[in-house]
């Protein structure tokens, strides 16, 4: 049997260690090569969003492709670790440590190229289907599977470097360990873990502060939190796997009336050993479970805004006028004549806005007419409002707003004209975007609004509004116009254009596109996350397959049932993977509450249903891989060694 024989049969022989290992880098192989498939698609290159899907494919390349160094040294590391009784053997038989590095740099290189073309072929597979999603998600016409070896090359290409890197340093794990400590095997390491108290308590303390400062955040100081929270979290997380949880060990330990009964006794014992020698492991799943939640979070909250911005934006288009704007009467009827040639039924309200000084707050008010409101109103099948002379209501500049201004009355002197108002209560309708009119603004009776504009008062600006019951078709309506606006920005000395356009279907139609296209990339990356989380524990728990293999045997033989052992296992392996996942989940949740004080301010939408199915779903991930783990853990213990 040749060397290559040799190293290729240990690969095979010890398939049952490797399998975690094998399957996500497979993953991250099919992953990376849709990415790059999708990178330069022929389609994608030519269209409008080529620049958004080269950021964000590039961007979850070159994530994907800094993790997976980081979890293959990692998984590396464990699989030398699992194996160090064989490599220990080897050596005792006479095998030079430089055939040992060999021999390790050959193994490592066949499952690295079998990984490569495992998961480069399974993604060319399902290319076809990955075009048919985002097909549907950017609305393309056509997105064809391609032939190209652009691709092939790129993956190939990245990966095999990463393997050959990870080959050529996997051997430094063991330079320096001696025979008689690869003997020993897991035993050398399985020793009385002590834990600092004080650490133990400042881990707590470091979370807890975390999360108040999370759960009662504000507008002022949400941003600097996003700066200061992620490594108070990250070190609070750290001490507390480390020594916290020790601590809170070790205070049921003392409690002799709750350690000593049926098998907490051997589940704490277990526990604590198991969790201080896993406590980085520990650390880094959650860690990583933190990012893939937060991941998938942050962009469902996107397509969240997304969905819900029509309710925010309701007009179909929009066009404010400034004094000396001599293109006011073009752009508008060019609009009209836009809208009316692409068959678009719309409904076109004219707003004068004027400004008068208010005597009792001395700011300036935004005013508006009321037979203007109602035609709008009626465009959108609301009822018409009525007001007597005098009378006035509030324009809630928000939703969130009109709770606030419907309970108020205010009498009023408009000082530039002498006009007496009482304002009672707020416009219960929400027709126009948030602070579009203005921040203060009313809704004034028609003759009253007569006699201010018979006072030669100057309209502050001129809003036009159109209503479009089918928004999302005018995403070719007014280009023209919006190309003018930002030629004005761009070429105005004062840096205030002389007008405003705003088509919130083209808006819609682009923020639709693009974060359910980010949102497709962030789950394939969690995904990956999640796989190598869920495999950082498969890892470890075979690297103390022989050791708790002959434990459990010893139980049996003391007369342990079956049902007492399936126990005994859920006790050992519910805490491995359910803690650092549940941890994660709590970072993640006081996580979205920042989140959402952010959203509040922007958009003032809410993102909890996102966030809940988000989150469900990575539980419901979670336990389908913690049982599919736990049937093949048992498959092995029971098996003798």
């Amino acid at each position: 049997m040749t060397f290559r024989q040799f190293a290729f049969r240990n690969v095979v022989r010890n398939r049952r260690v490797y399998a975690a290992f094998f399957m996500a880098s497979v993953f991250s192989v099919m992953v990376f090569f849709l990415n790059s498939m999708l990178l330069f698609h022929p389609t994608i290159e030519a269209s409008a969003l080529r620049d958004i899907a080269m950021l964000g494919m590039g961007t979850a390349d070159i994530v994907l492709y800094i993790f997976t160094v980081f979890f293959l040294f990692y998984s590396m590391r464990a699989f030398l670790q699992a194996r160090t009784k064989e490599f220990g053997i080897l050596l005792h038989l006479g095998m030079e440590k430089r055939q040992l590095h060999k021999l390790i740099f050959t193994e490592t290189l066949l499952i690295g190229i079998a990984s490569i073309g495992a998961g480069t072929f399974l993604g060319y597979m399902f290319s076809k289907f990955f075009f048919m999603i985002v097909k549907r998600i950017v609305m393309f016409q056509a997105l064809p599977l391609y032939l190209s070896w652009k691709p092939f090359a790129l993956t190939v290409g990245a990966f095999l470097s990463l393997f050959i890197l990870i080959s050529l340093v996997a051997p430094v794990f063991i330079r320096n360990v001696t025979v008689y400590d690869l003997l020993r095997g897991e035993s050398a390491e399985r020793e009385t873990h002590g834990y600092s108290k004080f650490r133990g308590i400042l881990g707590i303390l470091l979370l807890g502060i975390s999360y108040i400062l999370a759960a009662f955040t504000t507008n002022s100081i949400v941003i600097g939190l996003l700066f200061l929270l992620p490594p108070l979290v990250t070190l609070g997380t750290y001490y507390f796997f480390t020594d916290s949880l020790p601590l809170i060990l070790h205070l049921f330990k003392v409690r002799k009336e709750f350690y000593w009964r049926h098998f907490r006794l051997l589940a704490i014992s277990e526990g604590i050993v198991r969790l201080k020698e896993n406590a980085r492991m520990f650390f880094i799943v959650t860690i990583v479970s933190t990012v893939a939640f937060m991941s998938v979070g942050i962009l469902a909250s996107l397509t969240s805004f997304a969905s819900q911005y029509r309710e925010v934006n309701p007009l179909g288009l929009v066009y404010e006028s400034y004094q000396g704007n001599e293109l006011e009467k073009a752009h508008v009827s060019r609009l009209g004549k836009e809208l009316r040639e692409a068959g678009i039924d719309y409904t076109y309200v004219r707003f004068s806005v004027l400004q008068q000084q208010s005597s009792m707050t001395r700011n300036n008010v935004n005013i508006i007419k009321l037979a203007d409101v109602n035609r709008l109103s009626r465009a959108f099948g609301k009822q018409a409002v009525d007001l007597d002379e005098g009378q006035a209501l509030f324009l809630s500049p928000t939703a969130s707003a009109f709770t606030q201004l419907d309970k108020q009355t205010v009498k009023t002197v408009l000082k530039d004209s002498g006009l007496v108002v009482n304002i009672k209560g707020a416009y219960p309708n929400q027709l126009f975007p948030a602070h579009a009119i203005g921040t203060n603004a009313i809704i004034l009776n028609d003759k009253d609004f007569y006699t201010l504009q018979s006072m030669r008062t100057e309209p502050l600006f001129v809003y036009h509004a159109f209503e479009i019951p089918d928004w999302q078709e005018t995403k070719t309506i007014g280009l023209g116009i919006s190309h003018s606006m930002s030629e004005s920005i761009i070429s105005s000395n004062d840096n205030k254009p002389k007008f405003f356009f705003d088509n919130p279907g083209l808006n819609y139609s682009v923020m639709r596109t693009t974060f359910t296209l980010l949102l497709l990339i962030g789950m394939l990356l969690a995904g990956v996350f999640l796989l190598a989380a869920g495999s950082f524990i498969y890892f470890r728990l075979y690297t103390s397959l022989e050791s708790d293999r002959k434990q459990f045997d010893v139980l049996r033989r003391m007369g342990i049932t079956e049902k007492e052992f399936k126990k005994v296992v859920n006790r050992q392996l519910i805490p491995q993977f359910f803690i650092p996942w549940t941890v994660a989940l709590v970072h993640s949740s006081f996580a979205f509450l920042s989140l959402q004080v952010i959203w509040d301010a922007l958009a003032e939408i809410s993102i909890v249903r996102e966030l809940i199915m988000v989150l469900a779903g990575f539980t419901i991930l979670q336990i389908i891989y913690f049982y599919l783990i736990r049937w093949r853990y048992l498959a092995h213990i029971r098996t003798p060694g």
